[in-house]
C-alpha cells in the first residue's frame, strides 16, 4: 500500500498561506468599503473658501454693503 501519495507537509503550508492570505484580502476589502461610505460623497470646500462662500452669500443677501465686502475680502485674502 502507499500510504505517501498526497501532497506533503509543503503542500500543505502553500495551501495554509494561501487560504491567510484571501482572508486577510477579504477583510482589507470591507474595511475599505466602510472606509469610503463613512466619507460624505460631495467633496467640502476647503476651510479658506468656506470664509469666502460666506462673505459673498451675505454680500447676495443684503446684510453687508460693498465698502464692507470689499474690506472683508482683503482681509481675507491677505490673511492666506
Amino acid at each position: 500500500m502507499m500510504w505517501n501519495d498526497g501532497m506533503g507537509w509543503s503542500g500543505w503550508l502553500l495551501m495554509s498561506l494561501t487560504a491567510i492570505a484571501f482572508w486577510a484580502l477579504v477583510v482589507v476589502a470591507v474595511v475599505a468599503l466602510f472606509r469610503d461610505s463613512g466619507r460624505d460623497s460631495r467633496q467640502r470646500p476647503r476651510e479658506d473658501h468656506d470664509a469666502q462662500l460666506i462673505l459673498d452669500q451675505r454680500f447676495a443677501r443684503g446684510e453687508i454693503d460693498a465698502a464692507e465686502y470689499h474690506a472683508r475680502q482683503g482681509v481675507l485674502r491677505s490673511a492666506h
